[in-house]
């Protein structure tokens, strides 16, 4: 249950431009002080997650990898993606804490 409204939260943030998807838009939101938080799938590569997570601990972004597969995280943003950087202060601080239930 949690994990829908967090999902559909990805797909408002998204309509609402406060997303970067994929692992490059990611990387380079952490880089340039957008992001907020970062989510990523279940089934991404190892190598993705230790490069997100080194990358986030290095700009104090919160990390954090999702009990969910590609599918269901692409199908709530409309795009073919397992990392979503939120970009937005008010979703990240509501996807952070719907992420804390759901783990």
């Amino acid at each position: 249950m949690q994990l829908e409204k967090l999902l559909s939260l990805f797909g408002m943030a998204r309509k609402a431009g406060r997303v970067s998807l994929g692992f490059d838009q990611a990387e380079a939101a952490i880089r340039s002080g957008k992001a907020r938080a970062v989510f990523c799938s279940a089934d991404v590569s190892d190598r993705v997650k230790r490069s997100l997570e080194r990358r986030c601990g290095d700009w104090n972004v919160p990390f954090v990898p999702l009990p969910t597969d590609m599918f269901a995280l692409s199908g709530a943003v409309g795009q073919k993606t397992g990392v979503v950087a939120v970009n937005d202060g008010g979703f990240a601080a509501r996807a952070l804490q719907l992420s804390a239930v759901t783990q």
